[in-house]
């Protein structure tokens, strides 16, 4: 019988395949291009990275700075369809000598108190590669992610991030499978810089300015107790490095919602510093200042 949702995921897996036959070094130049092309001809996308970028360092840096590291942007986003095709013609032996770690002992010291943990992560250098660092360090791991509206896109990155024995917990209704995967001591990774809604989240500071953020990952540490890690993937010329920072200890004054103000303005805060590090591999082209605090007021039919 005639799939048509099979068709397109297939369609999706020979291109990824086909621009994976590009050598690294052909790849590095072709995206150069390409970003550069990209970053003239998407005009929302580029205004949303210039206007993000303008917002964040607009006192810092000139307008032809701004500009330049917006193109910078676009070239990443290109590298990371390039890699993602790359990284499939490897199996995982020959994969993993691309990749390196540091600050492992944070993550083991963390792991050893025996409440699983949880993995503070964001949208920097190949974030894709996140599951490659797990078969790594040979932890259990679950990522929670967001499932794309395209469902053979879908389909394919489901089985590109959990091909190395990583599972997927689809973000919507996604506590009870971040509950179990903490009792049974695995790592749970969360992506935690995009921006959501005023219900989801909380107001707290984000590159200078109130950033709508998800009260999930501290309500998540404040109900468990598990530890949580910052990891980030950085793209470097030899290859990739998964870069652990210290744990981030978990604030608890007795009042819930200061708790959790206090510790998710710490996520942020971690998020930022590797950002203003590497800000050519953010994902500057979401919109992470969307949702406004006047948009969390009650209306007058709710008083």
């Amino acid at each position: 019988m005639f799939n048509l949702e099979s068709v397109f995921y297939n369609a999706a897996e020979i291109f990824f395949r086909f621009i994976g036959l590009v050598p690294r070094k052909s790849a590095i130049r072709i995206s150069g291009f390409l970003g550069k092309v990209l970053f003239l001809v998407d005009s929302k996308h580029r205004k949303i990275a210039l206007d993000n970028l303008m917002y964040a360092f607009g006192h810092q840096k000139s307008t032809y700075e701004i500009r330049f590291l917006a193109k910078q942007v676009f070239i990443n986003l290109v590298q990371v369809i390039f890699e993602v095709g790359w990284s499939l013609r490897l199996d995982e032996r020959r994969l993993v000598k691309y990749f390196k770690m540091d600050g492992f002992r944070h993550l083991k010291k963390a792991y050893e108190k025996g409440k699983g943990v949880l993995v503070l992560t964001a949208h920097c250098g190949n974030w894709e590669f996140l599951a490659v660092a797990g078969s790594m360090i040979e932890y259990p791991v679950s990522m929670v992610v967001r499932p794309l509206d395209f469902k053979p896109m879908d389909r394919f990155f489901i089985n590109l991030r959990s091909r190395f024995g990583g599972k997927i917990i689809p973000k919507q209704r996604s506590l009870r499978a971040i509950l179990r995967s903490l009792d049974r001591k695995e790592m749970v990774v969360l992506l935690m810089d995009q921006n959501v809604d005023w219900y989801e989240g909380v107001f707290v500071d984000f590159m200078g300015h109130r950033a709508c953020t998800s009260k999930g990952l501290a309500l998540l540490a404040l109900r468990t107790g598990a530890p949580v890690v910052p990891v980030f993937m950085v793209r470097e010329k030899s290859g990739f490095r998964a870069e652990f920072g210290p744990e981030i200890f978990t604030v608890e004054t007795g009042d819930k919602q200061k708790d959790i103000e206090i510790n998710t303005q710490e996520y942020n805060r971690v998020i930022e510093n590797f950002i203003r590090r590497y800000p050519d591999q953010w994902f500057w082209v979401h919109q992470r200042w969307k949702t406004k605090p006047y948009q969390a007021w009650p209306r007058k039919t709710d008083r």
